[in-house]
């Protein structure tokens, strides 16, 4: 049986008892509306760790678009029911005013790594991630927190922070899951129409022709010219970006050095789409 904590105070109280029996005690940050790119954490954490906890907190500080906050699925029922089928320990689903109690006046921010693309394109939004995220390792303890890599630039922004601030947690990234025809697992997928779920791949195809082109060589411009008019004419709205970026400093890349990173985010009817791959 799952446990549902909310206030900071008893989780403190049992991850203080799990530390005395000894145990290891994993984290796997989430917004909810879990699926199971989520679960493949949890699964992670529960190979890596005594004990588990699923965090789910809807963080307000990292949407510019209030429309998309407001838009986001909730189903904490549904999820619990997950959690419980994959045996993890703890939900913490603290409220709003438990994570940003009255008078809080603080905020952690990032520079470099949360500079281009995702922090380009939303203003403040790694702010509300790297704030959110060093006080759910305050308040979890945990001794390793658990990130999908499908987020790449947010793992990068984590692990900056982590290594920054002599925050006593290890940042384990675990790879993509996707759906059967390459879709990357997402919360926002379910907001696709049908018609839009069928021309969503094109963005992952799109990303491999890329990659497998510069990898044979290609110019790195012309081969993500040409994804980007692959991606377009699969039906997307608009191309945000499309960038080759060092996979650790996210520096942009004129030519291939290992390790590298393709990353992408487009727009598809009114969902924005993230995704990104090891060239």
């Amino acid at each position: 049986m799952t446990e549902v904590i909310r206030s900071a105070e008893a989780l403190r109280e049992k991850v203080a008892g799990w530390k005395r029996s000894g145990a290891l005690v994993g984290v796997v940050p989430t917004m909810g509306a879990l699926h199971d790119g989520h679960l493949s954490l949890a699964r992670a954490a529960r190979s890596q760790s005594d004990r588990v906890i699923v965090t789910i907190f809807v963080n307000p500080m990292q949407f510019n678009n209030p429309e998309d906050l407001k838009k986001y699925p909730r189903d904490e029922a549904h999820d619990l029911a997950l959690l419980e089928a994959d045996g993890v320990d703890v939900l913490f689903a603290p409220g709003p005013d438990e994570v940003y109690p009255e008078g809080f006046a603080s905020k952690v921010s990032v520079t470099g790594v949360s500079g281009p693309m995702e922090g380009a394109h939303r203003p403040g939004h790694f702010d509300g991630v790297a704030t959110v995220v060093t006080k759910l390792f305050g308040m979890t303890q945990a001794g390793r927190a658990f990130f999908g890599e499908k987020d790449w630039q947010q793992l990068q922004v984590v692990r900056r922070l982590v290594r920054d601030l002599n925050i006593p947690v290890h940042v384990i990234g675990c790879p993509t899951k996707r759906e059967t025809d390459g879709l990357a697992m997402s919360s926002r997928n379910v907001r696709l129409s049908a018609a839009e779920r069928a021309i969503a791949p094109a963005l992952h195809r799109a990303m491999q022709d890329a990659a497998r082109a510069i990898r044979d060589g290609a110019p790195v411009k012309a081969a993500l010219d040409a994804a980007q008019g692959a991606i377009i004419r699969a039906g997307f709205a608009t191309v945000e970006y499309l960038d080759l970026r060092d996979a650790e400093t996210l520096e942009p890349l004129q030519d291939l050095r290992a390790p590298a990173r393709l990353l992408v985010a487009a727009v598809l009817g009114d969902v924005r789409l993230i995704d990104n791959i090891a060239v």
